[in-house]
């Protein structure tokens, strides 16, 4: 899909950071170099760090839990809209349709909001006199006009925007256009759900914005279900159908926006409008979000690329009679499911984290600010490697049993496997990239992670377009999802680079990029990562008989026991940190 979030990492998983513990013990911990030892300030300066990655964990993990519950309401989401519209030119068209509001709200406001935010908000608390209260009441009501004006606008162009992602006509583009003007309205409410979740993240409330998806998966979730329980199979979508489905679809980002106001409430946040923003110091998020606007436009036109060629490769492949998906539908869903541990783990941690980071960055605090990008790294490695060999080790059933229902048949899981599979390797990238981007927006810099965002979106848009020219029409969108993984490795080791000199710089840290514990221990656990994958897939090849979701089980279940077994022999210490934070609470139910 899009060529990401900017990235940064040395020569291998995130910037050497030369003062992270290995231990896992936390975002603040101090190198072995420069302790001392054997005081009661250099307990003490210990035990502060500790109590402050409880903290960090304890919201981490109220995120996690609500991204879990909405990640699993989201495959069970995923799975009606496939009984209901398969995976052919129907779903494409659906898909198209409500990807464009993400389109133009990512592409014009979004990724500005979501890297911008948090360090304004945090910057104007501390040096303003009323807390930073009139600063972000300007700064929402600035938002909020842009989004009313570019949600009217998206609307009267929605066929020009379609035909630009699609060369679809007749019938198949006047009902791709018909979603779309149903879905763009989302993006008012996308934007205001992102602004007000950030005002809950600035003020340390994390849990609000994780947990209300669910509600719009639900609202989805019904929508589809009256649709199966009411349709004709076999015929075409009526206007009223596609209406019903795509008001529908948006009806649940209403939901999903609304719902974040009983905890503004409580955390006695009152937005009042004010318009006077002359002198008021907006200039400064308003140009850093000009670079970020130009970075989500080079994604996006790397999204562009993909969504056309993916879309043709649907449509050759039907005119040529090819049995199963071979479209943009299912490029789509193997993405959904590949950005799953991402969004559980990666997202949650560096969430938590993002407010303190910003502190540090404020305070000229480099050295804070590379501790906790090497807790970040450390961390979510520990949880991603594992996820993404469970993904390359039982890709089919795994999208079996997320998506083999209804009009979704072998066929068209086999094309989803072979993408989820050459996405997999991808999801190490892509996690490490999101820390190490966030660290370049926590210092206020949002022009590096442009410039260094052109490699990924470059290379994503290059092998796409060659593995679309060189394979067969049927596994095209499988070339497609490889290419992507192989730009985000390569942006990120080039990004990573320029992060790690910075911090080190900054930091006055001496120490060699490939000797620091983040990417000691990407290593380490890629080492456990081959023979899990191996065995994996071979445990979940042996239970295929026994149908998808015990070959998934099977296949998750020997990966994981590898690398439980390994993980004292190569010190995986932060994977042992989290399977002792597992066993403890059975230990006292015990």
């Amino acid at each position: 899909m899009s060529a990401a979030p900017p990235r940064t990492a040395p020569d291998g998983p995130g910037p050497a950071d030369g003062t992270g513990p290995t231990d896992a013990t936390g975002p603040s911990g101090a190198d072995d170099a420069e302790r001392t030892e054997g005081t009661e300030a250099t307990k003490d300066t210990r035990e502060r760090p500790a109590r402050r990655s409880g903290s960090v964990l304890r919201s981490g993990a109220v995120m996690a839990a609500g991204s879990l519950v909405s990640r699993a309401t989201g495959f069970v989401r995923s799975a009606v809209v496939a009984a209901a519209l398969g995976a052919g030119l129907a779903a494409d068209g659906y898909a198209v349709g409500n990807t464009v509001p993400n389109i133009v709200y990512t592409l014009l406001l979004g990724g500005a909001l979501n890297a911008v935010f948090v360090p304004e908000l945090v910057k104007a608390a501390k040096e303003h006199e009323d807390g930073g209260a009139a600063y972000t009441d300007r700064l929402l009501t600035a938002c909020t006009a842009a989004l009313v004006l570019i949600t009217a606008g998206a609307v009267l162009a929605a066929p020009a925007l379609v035909a630009a992602y699609t060369d679809y006509t007749g019938a198949q583009a006047a009902t791709t256009v018909a979603f779309a003007r149903s879905c763009l309205p989302q993006i008012f409410f996308l934007g205001l759900f992102t602004l007000l979740g950030q005002v809950l993240n600035a003020r340390g409330r994390f849990g609000a914005m994780m947990w209300t998806p669910v509600l719009n998966n639900v609202v989805v979730i019904a929508v589809f279900g009256l649709y199966l329980a009411t349709v004709v199979d076999g015929h075409p979508l009526t206007p009223g159908e596609t209406a019903l489905l795509g008001w529908g679809t948006t009806a649940g980002i209403v939901v999903q926006a609304l719902a974040l106001l009983p905890s503004l409430r409580a955390a006695r946040f009152r937005w009042r409008p004010r318009f006077d923003w002359r002198g008021s110091g907006l200039s400064r998020p308003l140009r850093s979000a000009g670079w970020l606007v130009l970075l989500v436009l080079t994604n996006q036109l790397a999204y562009w690329l993909v969504t056309r060629l993916a879309t043709s490769a649907g449509q050759r492949a039907a005119a040529r009679g090819i049995d199963g998906g071979a479209g943009f539908s299912a490029y789509g869903n193997a993405y959904l499911l590949w950005a799953v541990p991402h969004g559980i783990v990666t997202v949650s941690l560096v969430t938590a984290l993002m407010p303190g980071m910003s502190r540090k960055a404020a305070d000229g605090d480099t050295a804070g600010v590379r501790r906790d990008v090497s807790y970040a790294l450390r961390s979510t490695s520990a949880a991603v490697v594992p996820a993404a060999s469970v993904l390359l080790a039982a890709a089919g059933p795994v999208m079996a049993v997320a998506f083999q229902y209804g009009r979704t048949g072998a066929d068209d899981i086999a094309v989803m496997a072979g993408a989820l599979a050459a996405f997999a390797p991808g999801l190490i990238a892509f996690s490490g990239q999101y820390v190490l981007s966030r660290a370049f927006y926590a210092l206020s810099d949002t022009r590096t992670p442009f410039l260094l965002n052109l490699v990924i979106a470059g290379l994503n848009a290059g092998l796409s377009a060659a593995a679309c020219a060189l394979l067969p029409v049927r596994w095209a969108v499988t070339g497609m999802a490889g290419a992507y993984s192989a730009a985000l490795f390569a942006g990120w080791m080039v990004t990573a680079r320029v992060l790690d000199r910075r911090l080190r710089a900054g930091a006055g840290v001496r120490r060699a990029p490939w000797r620091s514990p983040a990417v000691a221990g990407l290593a380490r656990l890629l080492t456990a990562a081959v023979p899990a994958v191996l065995l994996g897939h071979a445990a979940a090849g042996r239970t295929a008989f026994l149908g998808p979701p015990v070959s998934a089980a099977a296949g998750a279940a020997a990966v994981l026991a590898v690398f439980a077994l390994l993980a004292r022999p190569l010190r995986l210490t932060e994977l042992e940190a989290a399977m002792r934070a597992v066993r403890r609470p059975a230990r006292r139910r015990g």
